[in-house]
């Protein structure tokens, strides 16, 4: 499959910063004839619409709001890409005191925000042949200890894409996993190790996206632990557990 992003119509979760602006940046460098660029608070959108303000449209989206998500499917007339980047992260382990509403709060961002979204503007994916874009993590291949209910909200979205790609190819709608490491961004600003540069983990999937890839591990990491995880997941889950000390 070739994708061309030339004149296509985006829209990209979570665009205010870090993946999310990087890619935003990218599809305008590619063509993109409209790109949507939403967040929880649309002023905090203002310096991403300055990077090309007769292609870059702020939306106000929240994505575990219903109230949001129908307000624009009834908006949006065309729709060729839907990247669901959007995401949080708290550091916290699946025993500790508070792991419950943390649980809770990643997993309805993580992955039922995700889900609803794409269900609501499924028509127009359809209609336009288009491609959804989900942003999981290596984390949800083998489960990060220390951030193990955000691990289980991304392992989630792993199975979803699988899923909604199985169901979608018929209609011509292509599926692509994101599967990043660490990446420098504010997600990962309290974890010392080796981090991707947004910048690279965006062009990487574009071009991904660009040449039907359905699987990207867009950073050394994902990569290195991706070919254990397929040698043996049993070494990579113990290998991700030793990082609890």
């Amino acid at each position: 499959m070739s994708y061309s992003l030339q004149g296509k119509s985006v829209l990209v979760t979570g665009a205010n910063r870090g993946i999310g602006k990087a890619l935003v940046q990218a599809l305008i460098e590619r063509g993109a004839k409209r790109i949507y660029a939403a967040g929880r608070n649309s002023e905090g959108l203002a310096a991403i619409v300055q990077l090309a303000p007769s292609i870059v449209e702020a939306v106000q989206l929240e994505v575990t709001r219903a109230e949001d998500i129908q307000q624009l499917a009834g908006k949006l007339k065309q729709l060729d890409v839907l990247i669901n980047n959007a995401g949080i992260a708290t550091g916290i382990t699946f025993s500790a005191e508070t792991s419950l509403s943390i649980a809770s709060a990643e997993m309805a961002v993580n992955y039922f925000g995700p889900v609803h979204l794409t269900h609501a503007l499924l028509p127009l994916l359809r209609a336009s042949k288009g491609a959804v874009v989900n942003v999981s993590s290596i984390a949800g291949i083998a489960n990060f200890p220390i951030l193990g209910p955000y691990s289980a909200s991304k392992a989630a979205v792993h199975s979803f894409t699988q899923g909604l790609r199985a169901e979608l190819r018929g209609a011509g709608v292509f599926v692509q996993g994101v599967y990043p490491g660490p990446v420098d961004t504010d997600m990962t600003k309290d974890f010392e190790m080796d981090k991707a540069s947004p910048a690279d983990v965006a062009r990487i999937v574009l071009n991904g996206l660009e040449t039907g890839d359905e699987d990207i591990f867009p950073d050394a990491f994902s990569q290195a632990m991706y070919e254990v995880f397929k040698q043996n997941p049993k070494q990579l889950e113990q290998q991700f557990g030793q990082m609890l000390g």
